[in-house]
């Protein structure tokens, strides 16, 4: 093993030796080398006559630029666009993005935790948790309500076995003692790697106050009884809550709760900033231990490096700009009152009679999306009747669930869509009789 490593792996130990033994065998070999780009940052503090180090190419102390391309980046200086980014995100992006998490979650003001590090959106962000806490056959927890690349990120890449619990209760909230148990079903492993994704894709729910309380207390209780976790909350649609949910990720609670309970925290601005094409996202741990976090994110440079090198810097760039203007705030709210419109008018719409011959709904009120529970008809067979007769596109999920992103339909259209979907309902209806 390499001398960094085990000098990172030293640090990890001395300061909680739980999360040493919640990395992979990868994690626990994971290093930021000192290598090219080390020297690189040295060339660029010292190297005052020539730096001939990194491999860009400059003209007159500009990187050199195509100047078709720089026409339609006028506004941007060659420099904040061009060379490589640092591998862990421009400093000024990554301290504007703790700020942003510190606004947003009040109960972290009081806690340790490290400067975001900047992924190549939120699927990068996962897989990075991955690479470093999941061996083969390690346990991963979700619930049955779940963004299906989770399993190809955790169990086809790195060899997971998933175990999985009902995401909602009979009353229709999120189901605690379901997670706690299946989290304890895997005691005698010694670990698991808990994704929380709150609001919820698929079902566009996110817990209320009296859910996270309980979600809290289960984790705490898992710990307690010798249990080391890792507890990842994919906030990719953090901010869209509407109704009757907390107003913070998950992450604030949980953080410091346990010694062996790691949270991480994978979020980004591809949703929540309606940039989806940008890929920018970023990595938060906690931990008490300045030491553990300085090493979790050498680690984590480690991988970047290794793989991608460094997120793209032009949007890191577009990022920064938009984060500083003092306009922000205002667009984003006007986004957030659109999308909570129509998630309101989909609530009044399916309360139609009408409608309740052919499904239920499950309980939302955050994000993009929203779920049908049918009643008589496959997912899949609708789905594709809908494309087919009427050129509606729907996702089928399972045996009875169909997702609908209203995220992506006009409030005026929402109607006509549901009424399309119970048509061809009623259609594959008839035919079963």
């Amino acid at each position: 093993m390499n001398e960094i490593a085990q000098e990172l792996n030293r640090d990890i130990l001395q300061g909680n030796p739980y999360v040493y033994e919640l990395l992979s065998e990868l994690g626990k070999n994971l290093y930021y080398p000192k290598g090219i780009l080390t020297q690189s940052a040295e060339a660029k503090q010292k190297a005052h006559r020539f730096n001939a180090t990194i491999g860009i190419a400059t003209e007159k102390d500009h990187p050199m630029f195509l100047p078709l391309i720089q026409k339609t980046l006028a506004d941007y200086n060659p420099k904040d666009l061009y060379p490589y980014a640092p591998p862990a995100g421009k400093p000024e992006l990554r301290e504007l993005w703790r700020k942003k998490i510190l606004i947003d979650n009040p109960s972290l003001q009081d806690k340790s935790f490290s400067n975001p590090i900047v992924t190549n959106a939120l699927t990068h962000g996962l897989s990075i948790v991955a690479d470093l806490f999941i061996n083969a056959d390690d346990p991963l927890v979700l619930p049955d309500k779940l963004w299906g690349n989770y399993n190809f990120i955790f169990g086809v890449r790195r060899g997971a076995k998933t175990v999985q619990f009902p995401f909602y209760t009979k009353e229709g909230t999120f189901n605690t003692i379901g997670m706690k148990e299946a989290i304890l079903s895997k005691k005698d492993h010694g670990k698991a790697v808990l994704v929380l994704n709150f609001p919820n894709n698929p079902t566009g729910y996110t817990p209320t106050e009296q859910d996270a309380t309980e979600i809290i207390k289960a984790l705490r209780e898992v710990a307690e009884e010798g249990m080391n976790l890792v507890v990842v909350t994919d906030d990719a649609y953090f901010g869209l809550f509407y109704e009757n949910s907390i107003k913070e990720s998950l992450f604030a609670r949980i953080a410091n709760i346990h010694p062996r309970v790691l949270a991480i925290k994978v979020d980004g601005a591809t949703k929540e900033d309606y940039v989806w094409g940008f890929r920018v996202g970023f990595i938060t741990y906690a931990s008490e231990h300045p030491a553990v976090l300085n090493a979790l994110e050498k680690k984590t440079i480690g991988i970047i490096r290794g793989t991608i090198s460094s997120a793209s810097h032009p949007s890191q760039t577009f990022l920064i700009k938009a984060l500083q203007s003092p306009d922000f705030q205002i667009q984003k709210q006007e986004k957030f009152k659109v999308l909570s419109q129509r998630a309101s008018k989909v609530k009044q719409i399916l309360e139609q009679e009408k409608y309740h011959d052919a499904w239920d709904y499950y309980p939302f009120n955050s994000g993009y999306f929203m779920c049908l529970k049918l009643k008589g008809v496959k997912a899949e067979v609708l789905r594709n009747h809908l494309l087919d007769q009427y050129g509606v596109g729907v996702i089928s999920l399972g045996e009875n669930d169909v997702r609908i992103a209203f995220s992506c339909v006009e409030e005026q259209e929402l109607e006509h869509l549901f009424d399309l979907i119970y048509q061809g309902y009623k259609d594959l209806s008839v035919k079963l009789k």
